[in-house]
């Protein structure tokens, strides 16, 4: 199968772009000139937000508009933030569940095949709640988005990052085991898969990495990787909160071992996505980017 080659869109609306957002339509441009395969739409304002996005006619206009630039949506990051899964307030979890539902419908618009979400709550939470509970309510949480998802033709994908709690790859693993439905599987960022597995960023005490770091990591998710974002890591945290993203060779990762192991993992879907998310030059660095991964393409695809 030829792989694609895709870019997350909230590169160019978060962090520094915060205050002068690349509109999305600049976007689309910008990826068509460097012939991109497709993108993957932050469904977060400006860019793909559901205020911006409102009615399925909307929606479809953006698919079409994206299509008519030769591109493809290969995933939609979802706005979930303002929720939990893992929230002790009920309605919370319960306004969580209905803004990923909501989400979902934005999907099928724009004609992504996933959904990405998060456990929305920082590491820290566990000096306030309770782990067994907030572990439960996360696994139910995500199982009930994972079945509203599979009954609309969706899978969803997990990112896990130092960010947001359960980060330790002993969590990552037992999380998908006990989600348990074929339509729940990990979104695998190397970046935070280095920082999870080698650096054991954010963990609770005690720390958790892995000999054989995030290679190692890789094999333990052998057949539950649903789509990857393609990065590189200098051991640092971005705001001391999530892993800094850097641009392919300002880091450390070794993509001629992770790549294969991702590979070997079971890894089999056609995109690969880069993901840029705060890095401040962003916009600069996309297509040198993308000639470092259609080389790994060349190589491994």
């Amino acid at each position: 199968m030829a792989k694609k080659v895709a870019i997350g869109t909230w590169a160019y609306m978060f962090g520094p772009y915060q205050d002068h957002p690349v509109p999305l339509n600049e976007v689309i441009e910008k990826l068509e000139e460097l012939e991109f395969d497709g993108l993957e739409l932050a469904g977060f304002s400006p860019h793909a937000g559901l205020k911006d996005y409102p009615t399925s006619a909307s929606r479809l206009e953006l698919r079409r508009r994206i299509e008519d630039h030769g591109l493809e949506v290969c995933g939609v990051a979802a706005d979930l933030w303002s929720y939990a899964p893992g929230a002790d307030d009920d309605q919370v979890r319960r306004q969580w569940l209905d803004s990923f539902k909501a989400h979902c419908d934005l999907c099928l618009d724009v004609g992504s095949p996933s959904i990405r979400m998060d456990s929305c709550l920082p590491p820290t939470i566990l000096e306030k709640q309770d782990y067994d509970t907030t572990w439960q309510r996360t696994v139910e949480g995500f199982r009930a988005a994972t079945e509203l998802a599979s009954d609309k033709a969706l899978f969803v994908v997990w990112e896990f990052e130092p960010g947001f709690v359960f980060n330790k790859p002993s969590e990552i693993v037992k999380m998908v085991n006990e989600v348990g439905h074929p339509d729940f599987r990990v979104l695998y960022d190397t970046c935070h898969a280095h920082m999870c597995s080698v650096v054991g960023a954010r963990q609770p005490e005690p720390k958790e990495t892995l000999p054989g770091g995030q290679v190692t990591l890789a094999r333990m998710l052998t057949g539950n990787i649903g789509h990857i974002h393609l990065i590189d890591s200098d051991n640092t945290l971005h705001d001391n909160e999530t892993s800094t993203h850097a641009p392919f060779g300002l880091g450390v990762i070794d993509f001629d071992e992770v790549i294969p192991a991702i590979l070997e993992a079971g890894y089999d879907s056609e995109w690969w996505s880069i993901d840029l998310c705060f890095w401040p030059e962003a916009w600069e660095v996309t297509a040198q980017s993308k000639e470092f991964l259609d080389g790994m393409i060349a190589k491994y695809g």
